[in-house]
Order: structure tokens, then sequence, then C-alpha cells
């Protein structure tokens, strides 16, 4: 079998974030990890959040896992916006859960010393709950669970390996937010569990927050890689409105002289 014919029987999935679709080609292959990426208050989880609503919509099964926000706090971010959680809850099609990094960490920890080898972990019983099985998975955020492993990085590259391929394994199409100070792929950071979690990533998705010379303030946003996508690589504007969260304009690219964060 060819690439063409494996490219033409890859499922996509497609956010309904409106004019994200001016981005891409297609949309985003099933069992893609994709890294949205973006400084703070920029609209990282919102655009998650809508992303998981519209999974909802077309009838699939989502795991929200918050490492930051209670579940009310989520849910009440989606009415603000006229996204009602509720009923697909009641559904089974949405788990929004918030877990504790610190838990993590140390359930790792647990696991490498008794298995004495660290790619023998098992990412299940720690992460994904036993008894629901997600077709998209959504973590807010990465970063909070790194700061979990502060001190030992290679424990939290190892268990980001092991849970990159348990989604994989699974086919689960997941969105994994990361708060960065500065976009690290202009190279403004050096920082090496980015880099890593970065490189394991299929999919990279930047949201900025955009200073003009002027003084205004903006947001952009960015398809900056997706295996198995076409996609137009270009920054271009963002919005959010109030009741109708996050608006993507593909024919506006950013112009002018500004600093993106």
């Amino acid at each position: 079998m060819d690439k063409t014919d494996v490219q033409s029987k890859r499922e996509y999935f497609m956010p309904q974030v409106q004019g994200l679709n001016g981005l891409f080609s297609k949309g985003i292959p099933i069992g893609s990890a994709v890294i949205i990426e973006g400084g703070p208050g920029s609209g990282k989880t919102l655009f998650c959040l809508q992303a998981c609503v519209d999974a909802c919509e077309q009838g699939k099964k989502v795991l929200f896992m918050s490492f930051e926000e209670p579940e009310r706090n989520l849910r009440s971010h989606l009415n603000m916006f006229n996204f009602d959680s509720v009923q697909y809850e009641k559904k089974g099609l949405l788990r929004i859960k918030r877990f504790n990094a610190l838990d993590i960490a140390r359930s790792v920890e647990a696991l490498l010393s008794e298995a004495k080898k660290e790619l023998l972990i098992d990412v299940q019983p720690i992460l994904i709950p036993q008894d629901f099985q997600p077709d998209l998975v959504f973590i807010d955020s990465l970063t909070s669970i790194s700061s979990a492993f502060s001190g030992e990085s290679s424990r939290f590259r190892v268990y980001m390996e092991q849970l990159f391929r348990y989604l994989e394994s699974h086919n689960i199409t997941s969105f994994l937010i990361m708060e960065t100070p500065h976009p690290t792929h202009l190279g403004q950071v050096v920082a090496g569990i980015d880099q890593a979690v970065s490189f394991l990533s299929d999919g990279i998705i930047v949201i900025y927050n955009v200073f003009y010379e002027n003084g205004r303030r903006g947001r952009a946003i960015e398809a900056l890689k997706m295996r198995g996508e076409d996609i137009n690589r270009k920054i271009v504007e963002l919005e959010i409105k109030d009741k109708k969260g996050i608006i993507v304009y593909p024919d506006k690219p950013l112009k002018g002289k500004y600093t993106l964060t």
C-alpha cells in the first residue's frame, strides 16, 4: 500500500471552532497527539473546551482532564459561551475530572522503583480512568504535570513517552495543553522538557498573545505542525467573543510590527 492509499483511508477530526478549518486541508488525523501551546490567557483552555464539545456533538466519548481548575470552573467557562456540558455528561459522552499532578508523580516513581526499568511502567491505572474508554482526551496541562516532577526531568520524559505510546496504541486523539511564557519554537527559550514533548507529538497548534508596536493587544493562532495533514503555514488573527467563544480569521494574517508571546 503506497502513501496515497494510506492517506486516503485516514479519518480526521475537525474541531468546529469558527474559521479553524481554513488552516487545515482535512483536519486532525484520528489518533494524533496534538500540543496546544501558548502563554497565559491566550485562550488554550477555551480552545480545548470548544473542541471537547464539538467532539461530543459528533457522538464521540471525551475525557477532559484538569490538573489546575476544578470541574465546576470548567463547566462555568463552558456555560459562559453557551456550551452546555451537562447534557453530554448525562449521556455518558463527556467526563470532566480534576487530577492531582503530585499523585501522578508519586505513582510513576513507585512504579519505576518496582519495575527497576524505566520503560516498564503502565500509565493506564495512574491517568486514564478504567471505567471510561474515551475517543479523545484533553489534558490541562502538561505544564502542571511537569512541575510535579521537579528535579526529575528524566522521569517526566519517561512518563510522557509512555503516555504517548498508550494514546497511540488505543487510537485516542489527544489535545495536551502546554503553557509557555515565550513560543519555544521561535528560539526564545531553551527548555528540554518542552522540546522533548514537542518532538513526541504529532501536531502543534500555537495560540499567541500579540503585542503591536502601537500598543494594541490581540491574539493569533498558527498550525505549526501536523503529521499526515496539509496545513496552511501562516499566523492569523484570533478573537474571543462573548457567547461565541473562539473565532479564527484564516484570511487575516498578522501585519505590521508586533511581538508574539
